[in-house]
């Protein structure tokens, strides 16, 4: 059976169980421990980050080469178009969003987070093992420096990231005012790719994760400015997910 290493927290991870879920495939969830998945991932595959799965033999880190390997292997239903002009747009579209919003959404909700241990812990231990939430209780001060360290969060890291995120929204806003995807007629990785990453502002109950009520204020202020230009990231979900 196909086994998928992830974060529940994690919206590059969201990306990998909708395409799962998308092909109806049946997969187990291993749920890790940020800061203790570190031996496990690099044992599998050689590096830290996740989502990794895991079929068969075959290991795949990173969810656009999962979502290519699943295409390859479990075509139908595609997320990747057959046509070579759609294929090479929607690779495009899911790299700019990769690069574009991914890591500056992650960035920015933990720069907020990070302050609210306990609400980011349950995050964290969502679903995993039972002795999760005593571990990372104890070693949050030192998780929490090291995430601000490798992931370049401080005030002025975050305000940037809000920049370059917020002309992500706009541009993909626009095109889905005009459009209903983001290549041709089909729902495509693409689109998966740009909702998955969003999904967090929107805190989708699909996602997986079992949300708060309230959120700290800076991240509801937060999330409330962009609200109205991600509504389509719900239709996504609603009709895809």
């Amino acid at each position: 059976m196909i086994t998928l290493y992830q974060f529940p927290i994690s919206h590059y991870c969201e990306k990998v169980r909708w395409s799962l879920d998308y092909k109806q495939l049946d997969y187990r969830v291993k749920n890790l421990l940020p800061g203790l998945h570190v031996m496990k991932t690099k044992e599998l595959a050689g590096h830290s980050s996740v989502p990794i799965l895991v079929d068969k033999n075959k290991v795949i880190q990173g969810s656009a080469h999962i979502i290519t390997y699943l295409d390859k292997n479990f075509p139908q239903p595609g997320l990747t178009p057959d046509d070579l002009q759609f294929k090479e747009q929607a690779l495009k579209w899911e790299r700019y969003v990769d690069k574009e919003i991914g890591p500056h959404i992650r960035r920015s909700f933990y720069h907020i987070l990070l302050q609210h241990p306990d609400v980011v812990i349950p995050f964290f231990t969502h679903n995993g093992p039972w002795y999760g939430k005593l571990i990372l209780r104890r070693i949050f001060p030192k998780l929490k420096n090291r995430m601000q360290s490798l992931m370049n969060i401080n005030e002025l890291s975050a305000r940037e990231s809000q920049q370059k995120m917020a002309v992500a929204i706009e541009r993909l806003h626009q095109h889905y005012l005009q459009h209903d995807f983001l290549v041709g007629n089909q729902f495509t990785r693409a689109d998966l790719a740009a909702a998955s990453l969003l999904a967090p502002f929107c805190m989708p109950e699909k996602y997986g994760l079992d949300w708060p009520e309230r959120l700290p204020l800076e991240l509801e202020d937060l999330i409330r400015q962009f609200q109205q230009k991600t509504d389509w990231v719900n239709d996504m979900y609603a009709q895809f997910r």
